[in-house]
């Protein structure tokens, strides 16, 4: 009981640091003595979360940290977005099957539980298209990320493919208005 109390209480600070974020490479690991400590023991295997009431997807977007990347996605006034995220062999769009090549030494597929159109009138709220990299998303550069594909939007879920240079251990966080997903640059917590 111990542990999963103290596990809460570091994902609740976890959450109230990225909580008062302003951007996405806004959080910074912890320092000793000018070496920095990555997070380590996130491990690789799927993790998911259920929805609180998500409403539609608005934004995605990146970042660069000294101990991984981040993607966010942005939806206002959603509550806990719902999520599925692992490792595939190759991304299967979810609403037909069709693989969508993504380049990277490993590939996450990412579904977040909230659709890129508005549901009452359909509405496209978010510019993705099928098979193109994400709207905005430039990951030239990152240490991890190597690809972003969008997979499409099928019975409110938005569904797209990260390309990382190799199966690396990576997070999900839930926060209001947003989902967070960090993959670490190495398996060992340095940099």
């Amino acid at each position: 009981m111990r542990r999963i109390r103290a596990t809460m209480a570091a994902l609740v600070l976890a959450g109230a640091g990225l909580g008062t974020a302003s951007t996405a490479a806004d959080a910074a690991p912890a320092a000793t003595a000018g070496v920095t400590a990555c997070p380590t023991g996130w491990g690789s295997g799927a993790k998911g979360g259920a929805a609180t009431g998500a409403v539609p997807l608005e934004n995605i977007r990146t970042g660069r940290h000294d101990c991984f990347d981040r993607m966010v996605f942005d939806v206002p006034g959603g509550g806990s977005i719902g999520y599925h995220v692992r490792y595939v062999d190759h991304l299967s769009q979810n609403a037909t099957g069709r693989h969508i090549p993504v380049g990277g030494g490993a590939v996450l597929d990412v579904r977040v539980g909230a659709p890129g159109y508005d549901p009452d009138s359909g509405t496209p709220t978010y510019p993705g298209q099928v098979g193109h990299t994400l709207p905005g998303v430039d990951v030239r550069g990152y240490r991890t990320f190597r690809d972003t594909r969008f997979a499409g939007s099928f019975e409110g879920e938005t569904q797209i493919g990260l390309g990382v240079r190799a199966r690396l251990p990576f997070r999900v966080v839930q926060l209001p208005d947003r989902l967070v997903i960090d993959v670490a640059h190495n398996w060992t917590g340095s940099r």
